[in-house]
């Protein structure tokens, strides 16, 4: 195996300090090295950091990919003791303390730092993927809206009226705040952006479906700010279907409680997997493939391995599992990289890693929003004003601030939506990926 080339001179003995994911944990692990006198890799298999939670704006077409995302390269441009590589992980050898990437090159460590995130889980019916796409990266959040705003054009020309409803239907599964917030977004899309745009079809007519195995929405909320989501999102016209998991799902519909849904558009927000960092290090594993790690977010046996984020199953919640957040993620990685500073010192450190909530926030529509923060809660406007500032507060740079926010204020303003675009390469990418998923259901 080839080995990459090291950033710094071997002779200078420096900590090597590789971070594998430049998602939330990640970069926040890699921002508070700074000055530490370590040498840091930051390898990501995406060439941008993401700000996830607003993934599904860019879905509902209020946002282009360009406001949520940066370069990773632009943002550590002027620290010198960062490089950042594109490559994605295979997997890692303990042993002789290397990380393997997928051409068959390696990266040697003395630290090594696994923040990969999560993808989605389908509990174990993969083959419902084609037909059902989940919601963790640019490259969804364009096809979902492709298939979105294709379903409406379709329906426009379509003169079969069975048919045309199916088109005018879209299925969501799950009803936590991504599936929340993708419903309260297509129904506003339908009713308000494009009520004036289409001459053959009535957009308001767009049936809008929320499946939720659960017995209420928002399930880690307080019950009456589930109550109020559900009432909330039923008067923008979603229908809402509580204790009734989905059985069915394939390209012309699902099927829920016995009762068949004819759906063209199906999304997915049901629920996640790690990543196979577990397999990678074969370590211990929780049921969603979360690696067991230490009360110090170490692998056990391996105290040059941490794991956080999505990835890790750790109980530093005062004893309960720590929620996949991003605020989780991001005191984890504030956690390691004070850990590894006084590693570096010759310091020892017992403190084990404990996650502060800082509470639960979710969007309905434009103007709603729910906010639990323990004692705390709020519902409505003011919700929504509190979850625009805190989500403005995150991005990163004045610029994208700046952006956001009068994006934000136009949307809530007049109801346009602006990145209402239909890409050719989604369009053949998606229709690609699609023939050799019924090529391979067909072998």
């Amino acid at each position: 195996m080839r080995e990459i080339a090291s950033s710094n001179d071997p002779a200078s003995g420096r900590h090597r300090v590789v971070v594998v994911g430049a998602g939330f944990g990640g970069l926040e692990t890699v921002q508070r090295l700074a000055g530490s006198g370590v040498d840091i890799t930051l390898v990501d298999r995406r060439n941008h950091h993401l700000f996830q939670p607003l993934l599904y704006q860019v879905v509902g077409a209020s946002l282009s990919p360009s406001e949520i995302a940066w370069p990773i390269r632009s943002l550590f441009a002027k620290r010198k003791d960062v490089r950042t590589l594109l490559g994605e992980v295979e997997g890692v050898d303990t042993g002789n303390r290397r990380v393997v990437l997928e051409d068959g090159s390696t990266l040697g460590y003395d630290t090594l730092v696994i923040a990969t995130g999560a993808r989605h889980s389908y509990f174990g019916h993969d083959q419902w993927e084609p037909y059902a796409p989940g919601l963790k990266s640019l490259e969804d959040a364009t096809t979902i809206r492709r298939r979105l705003l294709v379903a409406f054009e379709e329906a426009e020309r379509e003169s079969d009226p069975a048919r045309r409803a199916a088109l005018q239907t879209f299925v969501i599964i799950g009803g936590g705040p991504t599936g929340v917030e993708l419903a309260g977004t297509i129904a506003e899309l339908a009713r308000l952006t494009l009520v004036r745009d289409f001459r053959s079809i009535d957009p308001r007519a767009t049936r809008v479906v929320l499946v939720e195995a659960g017995q209420r929405l928002l399930q880690v909320f307080p019950e009456d700010l589930s109550a109020y989501t559900a009432q909330a999102l039923e008067k923008l016209g979603v229908e809402i279907k509580l204790g009734k998991p989905v059985t069915e799902c394939s390209e012309h519909g699902v099927v829920v409680d016995g009762v068949p849904i004819p759906a063209e558009t199906i999304l997915w927000a049901a629920g996640v997997q790690a990543s196979p960092a577990a397999r990678w290090l074969n370590a211990e594993a929780d049921r969603a493939g979360r690696v067991v790690v230490g009360p110090d977010l170490t692998v056990p046996g391996h105290p040059d391995i941490f794991v956080i984020g999505d990835t890790a199953a750790s109980n530093g919640y005062d004893g309960k599992p720590v929620p996949g957040l991003a605020p989780a993620a991001k005191q984890a990685g504030q956690y390691v990289a004070r850990l590894i500073r006084q590693r570096f010192k010759g310091q020892n450190a017992s403190e084990p890693f404990r996650y502060r909530h800082q509470g639960n926030l979710a969007t309905i529509g434009r103007s709603l929003a729910v906010v639990d923060m323990g004692g705390f809660k709020l519902r409505g406007v003011l919700a929504w004003w509190m979850w625009k500032l805190i989500h403005i507060y995150f991005l990163i740079g004045t610029q994208n601030r700046m952006s956001v926010a009068l994006s934000w204020m136009w949307t809530h303003g007049i109801g346009y939506r602006g990145s209402r675009l239909i890409t050719y390469s989604d369009l053949a990418q998606h229709d690609a990926g699609q023939d050799h998923d019924k090529g391979r259901e067909g072998d």
